[in-house]
């Protein structure tokens, strides 16, 4: 039998098959579509065949047959329209409440789904899954060695600062610079470590795929600007969005209340409103954490200086991290809590409130402008939300959030810090 040769009318997809029929139907291995026979093989070459007049029904593409069922087995839906590779289907029931486990059966399959409410209809769509791009494990390494090391040199140059007012009003305290500068560079790296690995451990769970964690170097007195993971797939449910969201700000939240604890038992204060001699000083701006934690674990004196250890420098840096992470803009650790509750537009003009609000306070400290255009950068490109919005909150999540907005306020420093002298 002469083999003929046929191309799928879905994606183009070309090859020989032992037949001469003029039409397969589902025969396509790419994407289940149906193929039509275009020539046949011999000796090499295609003779070409007069074009085929196909049924009314091989147009639009079609979704694969197992996919077709595992939508009708975890809804009562029927297909509304096809916008390209995207299949709308209207939900009538739902049978699968856990998304997280729908989506997880699709994407076996190649395929992404989100479920919306649009004009008083559940919607579901689905679509081809995109192939995340391969992990750089060399990067975020090199990242992390060059973070140690500008946090070491940052550390060191604190800690002589510190030594030095410890001479100048003959105050007791470790002075050896190296050890002061170790102590700052771990707990810092500990502090900015455990909140990425929050988000990491967060998106395992819900099956969400991230990079590891990209710490960001950063030659100033801190020695780093922090660090981010990058989520490389959507957020399944606004509960995963929840989760991602907080666990972050909670895990650093909670290591850094030692080392607040810690670093100010190590810190040196001089009674009353003396101000050190040096002609210039870095402030460090109060938020309602370390006030507490002065005035009722550490017990420092109303109306005493404290001069920071570099330890408690590295906690009061992880409190503010927390502080800027949880603000509900754009895709900010709380950007994505608040848009688990609001709409994509609400979310979107929250986020230019905010942006905006933050460019007025930076008559405070001049780097809420660099935030403010940060955040409306950002909130430009929007924040998607979660692939299931139609599916409510657990209150376990509710609780989360209001967690959230207690650490937010507990860790907010309108005026982080700034220099005198």
């Amino acid at each position: 039998m002469v083999r003929g040769i046929y191309e799928c009318i879905n994606c183009g997809h070309r090859e020989e098959v032992d037949s001469n029929e003029p039409l397969l139907e589902g025969a396509c291995p790419k994407c289940g579509g149906d193929m039509v026979l275009v020539g046949y093989a011999g000796s090499g070459e295609e003779a070409p065949v007069q074009p085929l007049e196909l049924p009314v029904h091989a147009g639009p593409p079609a979704l694969p047959g197992e996919v077709v069922e595992t939508i009708k087995r975890f809804y009562n839906a029927e297909l509304m329209k096809t916008d390209g590779n995207v299949f709308v289907y209207e939900v009538h029931e739902i049978f699968e409440r856990n998304f997280e486990r729908v989506l997880g059966e699709l994407e076996k399959m190649g395929y992404w789904a989100a479920l919306k409410r649009r004009e008083g209809k559940t919607l579901l769509f689905v679509f081809p899954a995109q192939a995340p791009k391969k992990d750089n494990l060399w990067l975020p390494i090199a990242f992390l060695l060059a973070t140690i090391a500008t946090t070491l040199l940052a550390g060191y140059y604190l800690a002589v600062n510190y030594i030095a007012l410890l001479d100048e009003y003959g105050l007791p305290g470790v002075r050896d610079p190296w050890l002061d500068a170790i102590a700052f560079s771990v707990s810092l790296m500990a502090i900015l470590g455990t909140h990425e690995m929050g988000h990491k451990v967060a998106a395992a769970y819900h099956n969400v795929r991230a990079t590891f964690p990209y710490f960001i170097p950063f030659p100033n007195f801190l020695g780093t600007l922090g660090a981010i993971i990058r989520v490389k797939s959507p957020l399944p449910t606004r509960n995963a969005a929840i989760d991602l969201g907080v666990s972050g700000p909670i895990a650093g939240f909670l290591v850094a209340i030692p080392v607040s604890v810690i670093g100010l038992r190590l810190s040196a204060v001089v009674p009353g409103a003396s101000m050190p001699a040096t002609s210039k000083s870095i402030l460090f701006g109060e938020n309602l954490f370390f006030i507490l934690l002065e005035r009722y674990v550490v017990n420092f004196p109303q109306n005493g200086t404290v001069f920071l250890h570099p330890v408690a420098i590295a906690g009061w840096v992880g409190i503010l991290v927390t502080f800027l992470n949880l603000v509900p803009a754009a895709q900010l650790d709380g950007g994505h809590i608040a848009r688990a509750f609001l709409g994509e537009k609400a979310h979107y003009y929250f986020t230019l409130a905010l942006g905006l609000g933050m460019l007025a306070m930076s008559y405070l400290w001049v780097g809420w402008a660099l935030w403010g255009i940060l955040v409306l950068m950002m909130g430009a490109m929007g924040n998607p939300g979660a692939l299931d919005e139609a599916s409510p909150i657990s209150k376990k999540r509710l609780l989360l959030a209001l967690v959230a907005v207690i650490i937010f306020v507990l860790s907010a420093t309108p005026r982080p810090f700034w220099v005198t002298g």
